[in-house]
């Protein structure tokens, strides 16, 4: 099996098979005793060096003096003379809003903990390429060791969007960036181009589709995005959803569970739900509310599970004992985008103390 990876830096020595998604820059950062993952100053270079913040040709002398102090001392403090004097007012708050992003997140004790205090205390004006290069990373870390190509598939959702496609009773999920970039040079050609904007019908975009013979290829191809995942009923893909949460809770919000996955809502006065997106939320909410929903609309639920924990201490008292389901929904144009940090607010859990 060969490897096409040479846009990416020569994986550290010693590199395990069984890595993935090596284009999160987790080489990039410590790993402590708790497994959780810390900020190298060469991390906050990749940040840097990313296209949004590389100083375009006609930038000031001021702004390629800050990239390139940066680049050298990444941490170090901006003083807010040095943003005045940059020219540009774009290039100003790009670097505003960016060293406003570095400060909170070094401000926490670890990447997992900066990932759930900044959505816990608001996100407004960080940009969400950041938010996903840290989900990203978090998950990367929550998924250390997991061996479950299924499980580490359906993880990516976490913070990629997906575009959902049902047909011949699969639930096909596909990562939404490889689907247009296919989609935009399918090997079409300027005489495909003409043919496809004279009406004729482009050829489908073809896809793997992980299955067992394919599955051990997943490592390999990690940072390519193109497995696309089948969660229908009984799937490997519907169980590899369910892993894939129960890793990310057990090791960001520090909860074991067990999410079983279930083709409907068994229980006719349930309790407690968390939508994994806003579409599915909004779904499950009318619906506990009593409001009637419309077949198509109940039709974009994608995947429902029942979560239980482990340490029913934990769990408010009303919910305590009873199912609490989860639920993934595609919006009216089939795209999924997950936002896991649903799960933070949206877990019937007993405030924890400040320390944890």
């Amino acid at each position: 099996m060969t490897e096409h990876h040479h846009h990416h830096p020569a994986p550290p020595p010693g590199l395990a098979p069984g890595d993935f998604w090596v284009a999160s820059g987790h080489h990039l950062c410590d790993r402590d005793e708790e497994g959780r993952i810390h900020a190298t100053p060469d991390l906050w270079r990749a940040f840097c060096a990313r296209p949004e913040l590389m100083p375009p040709p006609e930038a000031c002398d001021a702004e390629r003096r800050l990239h390139a102090a940066l680049l050298t001392d990444p941490l170090r403090a901006v003083t807010p003379a040095e943003l005045a004097a940059l020219e540009d007012p774009d290039a100003r708050e790009n670097w505003q809003v960016y060293l406003a992003f570095r400060d909170r997140v070094a401000a926490a004790p670890n990447l997992e903990a900066a990932w759930v205090r900044l959505y816990s205390e608001g996100v407004q004006g960080v940009p969400p390429l950041f938010l996903q290069m840290l989900t990203h990373l978090v998950t990367r870390s929550a998924l250390e060791g997991v061996g479950d190509p299924f499980a580490l598939r359906a993880a990516e959702c976490l913070f990629r969007p997906q575009r959902a496609g049902i047909h011949q009773g699969a639930t096909l999920l596909a990562d939404e960036e490889v689907l247009e970039m296919k989609a935009a040079d399918h090997g079409f050609g300027a005489l495909g181009q003409l043919l496809v904007e004279a009406g004729a019908p482009p050829r489908e975009v073809e896809l793997d589709v992980l299955n067992e013979a394919n599955a051990p290829a997943y490592f390999a191809r990690s940072d390519a995005h193109d497995f696309a995942l089948d969660i229908a009923e009984g799937r490997e893909g519907q169980h590899g959803l369910a892993r894939a949460l129960e890793h990310f809770i057990r090791h960001m919000l520090g909860e074991t569970v067990t999410i079983r996955p279930v083709p409907v809502i068994e229980d006719s006065d349930w309790t407690w739900h968390v939508g994994l997106d806003a579409e599915a939320t909004t779904i499950a909410n009318d619906l506990w509310h009593g409001k009637k929903v419309k077949q198509e609309r109940l039709a974009r639920i994608l995947w429902l599970g029942v979560l239980d924990f482990a340490e029913t201490s934990r769990v408010l008292p009303r919910v305590a004992g009873k199912p609490v389901y989860l639920a993934m929904a595609m919006d009216p144009a089939q795209k999924v985008r997950m936002k896991p940090q649903n799960l933070i607010a949206g877990l019937p859990l007993k405030p924890r103390d400040a320390a944890a």
